[in-house]
């Protein structure tokens, strides 16, 4: 079963990474040589193992109504690796950042303003249709207490900080029409908002109210979500972004017997553990891994190419629209129970058809909605400082 998981995965990849060619002339993808690269390769590649994760879940739930980890452990691992790297990634950056400007000072309401217009655009899109889908499914049952709804909807909207994703008009499982990707959001925001304090500590200097900021919001949600083991994956990224600097490693991260450290490390990891949130080893092997790829690994070249750097524009959408791609399909386009009884290997077919359109999708969304949300960051930083702005700054 783990090896048909395997191949499946594999010509699912390989379906995403076509898809994604076809559209990689109408998305330009940066080349800045101050950009880690090898990173920008490898988030395509966490967004679509998130959504084969969700894939299986999905098969699993639809034959037993119980919404949780499938038994191939390879489908397991594959969205809590993905995940995980992602945070190491946020680490990673935001402290190099710190790092590199221990001297000149952090810009951070710049860094904010980046923050909000990366993440905001797109995340309330997705909730936008999350909403439309509630509002199908529910539209001819009687309706909840307006204050009701008004309040579940702005718990959702503030990227379920503090009060999680509850049910919106009585649509029990609510949360399961984007998959329950919310969830990893307040750990990114959480980590944004200590950003100042971390700087302090590292010796550099912020303004007090910035400093206030970053100690309100780690008293008012930062116990909620540093208090478990997934922050120390912020922790590897940000070790990572120490040791890239050290150039031994570096020489040695872009060399071939790096790559094969990689691979072997990723096979014991997804086949090895039963849950990588679990283990305590899995998730430094993960750190081993994130090492060598920010320190310039490609993995025989994968990383660098063009189309893997086009893929990873996509991975925001891609992780946030899935869900609800999935959610549309299943729910709404044909019936669950048409779905439930068709088989494993029918299944897989059915999601490799699925792979050109949610890419396409996301071409969409990348285009339309969070590439020019990103192109305004300097233009609204100005306005709020009340300066005018003279060029972009991407």
């Amino acid at each position: 079963m783990e090896i048909i998981g395997v191949l499946f995965a594999f010509l699912a990849m390989l379906i995403a990474l076509l898809s994604t060619y076809f559209i990689s002339s109408r998305l330009s993808v940066s080349d800045n040589a101050h950009r880690f690269i090898t990173i920008d390769g490898l988030r395509g590649y966490l967004a679509f193992f998130v959504f084969l994760h969700h894939s299986c879940i999905w098969f699993f739930y639809l034959k037993t109504g119980s919404w949780t980890n499938p038994p191939i452990r390879v489908f397991v691992n594959l969205g809590q690796v993905g995940v995980s790297l992602f945070f190491m990634i946020t680490g990673f950056l935001f402290f190099s950042k710190l790092l590199d400007s221990r001297n000149s000072g952090v810009d951070w309401l710049r860094l904010y303003v980046s923050r909000f217009l990366r993440l905001v655009p797109l995340y309330f899109f997705s909730m936008g249709l999350l909403f439309l889908v509630v509002f199908i499914i529910t539209r001819d049952k009687p309706p909840a207490e307006l204050s009701e709804i008004i309040l579940s909807i702005s718990k959702w909207l503030f990227f379920t900080i503090r009060y999680g994703s509850p049910d919106i008009n009585g649509l029990a499982n609510t949360n399961l029409i984007n998959a329950s990707v919310a969830w990893s959001l307040p750990y990114e925001w959480t980590f944004y908002f200590a950003l100042p304090l971390i700087f302090l500590a590292i010796g550099g200097k912020s303004s007090i109210k910035y400093l206030l900021l970053s100690a309100l919001c780690m008293y008012g949600f930062g116990s909620l979500y540093f208090v478990n083991g997934l922050y120390w994956l912020f922790v590897g990224g940000m070790f990572a972004a120490i040791v890239v600097r050290l150039e031994p490693f570096k020489a040695f991260s872009k060399s071939k017997c790096s790559s094969i450290i990689i691979l072997l490390l990723l096979i014991l990891v997804f086949i090895g553990f039963p849950s990588v949130y679990e283990s305590s080893l899995a998730k430094t092997l993960l750190v081993a891994v994130f090492c060598l790829i920010a320190g310039g690994n490609s993995i025989f070249g994968l990383f660098k190419s063009k189309v893997s750097r086009t893929m990873g524009e996509l991975a925001y959408s891609m992780y946030l629209l899935h869900g609800i791609l999935l959610y549309v399909m299943f729910k709404l386009v044909f019936e669950s129970t048409l779905i439930s009884q068709i088989s494993a290997l029918k299944y897989c077919f059915f999601i490799l058809a699925l792979t050109p359109i949610l890419v396409f999708i996301c071409g969409l969304t990348f285009s339309l909605i969070e590439r020019p949300a990103m192109k305004k960051v300097a233009v609204i930083t100005d306005w709020l400082r009340g300066e005018k702005s003279t060029q972009v700054k991407l």
